[in-house]
């Protein structure tokens, strides 16, 4: 049977380690939902005697001399937990909560701080707020590590256990104690949980007929959002843009159907050659092997294109910013992504609970695996805050030979001053460095090709 083809089948590729403190919280990357996943045919399903005696010799003795009474239930339950969760970071036990939260797939609106995390030696590490969230607002950043919360220390604690502690009901106060990276002392935040509503497309002028669209998460909606943010854009740029930034800083992931619509979006397959992938799958499981392919057209009619990444970039968004390299669609620009490139399958155990264990790792069109790697930008650049001085504002940094005291007017007549180049935001440079560099390099590309047209018609 096709996994894909079947009424319970789901695929998501985001939500670090599955927590999102939200009702989706075991949504990972290439997740799917199946009733019927066949072992691989070369997979004995013979067990050794001897290890099944020890086994339920080890019952037997705990049950017999633990120190207060502990029934089956409990125990077989923490073994498989315990068999799955040691096979890697994204294989888990979903018992009856775990298992209704996630086929329920409730999705855009949830209850929590805004927190995407996962488990980095020993303690629980932010991958990335989402934006306008509790924890967002209250100033959490990209890979902070959360040391306690609540006064109770995270050393040991579990993801999910963790997840519980920080989900709680509206109107109350979670307190979490960070440890940030540059900073001498530890940081307090106390955050009050909210319903969480997630917008996942933003988009705006940069001027010039320059376009932006930030790209919070992959959500059902999210490729008709940025199709409808991208007509907005040409619309206001006169009908056709100079060129885009497309910003998947921070973006953890999300439905994989979603990256694909989007990543088809910008990638023409009458222009791609005989490599027309998106993206695609390798596993042992036959059914664990899935490619997904462009299709002709592209929203932007080939204008240049620059995303913009960094390490909380993961799953879905690398998928988008490896398909979009790998085809040179678009220059990459910010740090490395995340580096999650592994595909979960849940597989039901029973009615009410279920398994969700590791079975393939997904590959840019070129072939490279995402998995522990992310995605490389074209151009580094760090994020960096620039400094705003009292006696320098952004205007200034346009200085030439007009702004000397006594120059000489231009033989021609020309006003001086008016070469002056002028930005929709001077002080985007300080306000967001990498975007601003973005820009620039998108600015660049679009006189580039400019140039190459004007030279190919002469021709």
């Amino acid at each position: 049977m096709n996994i894909r083809k079947h009424p319970m089948y789901y695929s998501f590729v985001g939500f670090i380690a599955g927590v999102i403190l939200s009702i989706s919280s075991y949504a990972l990357a290439g997740m799917t939902i199946s009733t019927n996943t066949p072992a691989p045919t070369s997979q004995s399903n013979t067990f050794p005697l001897n290890e099944i005696q020890r086994f339920t010799t080890a019952i037997s003795e705990i049950k017999s001399y633990y120190v207060k009474p502990i029934s089956d239930d409990q125990l077989f339950e923490a073994a498989i937990k315990g068999m799955v969760s040691s096979l890697d970071p994204h294989s888990d036990y979903l018992n009856q909560t775990d298992y209704r939260e996630l086929t329920s797939l409730t999705s855009g609106e949830f209850g929590g701080l805004g927190l995407e995390v996962t488990q980095y030696q020993g303690v629980i590490k932010v991958i990335s707020p989402i934006d306008d969230t509790p924890a967002f607002n209250a100033g959490i950043k990209a890979g902070d590590l959360i040391i306690s919360l609540d006064n109770t220390p995270t050393d040991g604690m579990s993801l999910k256990e963790a997840v519980e502690k920080m989900r709680g009901k509206k109107g109350t106060i979670v307190n979490l104690t960070v440890l940030r990276e540059g900073q001498k002392q530890l940081l307090t935040f106390h955050i009050v949980r909210d319903a969480i509503h997630v917008k996942s497309v933003k988009s705006k002028m940069l001027g010039n007929g320059y376009g932006y669209i930030r790209l919070n998460q992959f959500q059902a909606d999210s490729a008709d959002d940025i199709s409808s943010a991208i007509k907005n854009l040409q619309t206001q740029a006169g009908g056709q843009l100079n060129g885009l930034v497309l910003d998947l800083r921070n973006n953890p992931g999300g439905l994989l159907d979603s990256a694909v619509a989007i990543s088809d979006m910008f990638l023409d397959s009458n222009k791609l050659g005989s490599n027309k992938l998106i993206v695609y799958t390798k596993g042992r499981v036959q059914n664990s092997q899935m490619s997904e392919n462009a299709t002709p057209g592209d929203l932007l009619n080939g204008a240049p294109m620059v995303v913009l990444i960094n390490g909380g970039s993961a799953s879905a968004a690398e998928i988008l910013a490896g398909a979009l390299q790998d085809h040179n669609r678009a220059v990459l620009v910010g740090t490395k992504s995340f580096g999650k490139g592994s595909v979960q399958t849940v597989l039901p155990l029973d009615h009410n609970t279920g398994i969700k264990i590791t079975t393939a790792l997904y590959f840019t069109p070129n072939g490279r695996s995402i998995q522990a790697l992310g995605i490389k930008p074209d151009i580094q650049v760090n994020n960096v805050k620039v400094v705003k001085s009292k006696d320098l504002n952004a205007e200034d940094l346009n200085y030439s030979e007009s702004n000397l005291t006594g120059h000489l007017d231009n033989a021609q007549g020309i006003i001086p001053g008016s070469n002056k180049i002028t930005s929709v935001s001077p002080n985007l440079i300080y306000d967001d460095y990498t975007l601003y560099e973005g820009l620039n390099i998108l600015k660049a590309m679009s006189v580039i090709e400019n140039s190459a047209q004007k030279i190919a018609q002469k021709e």
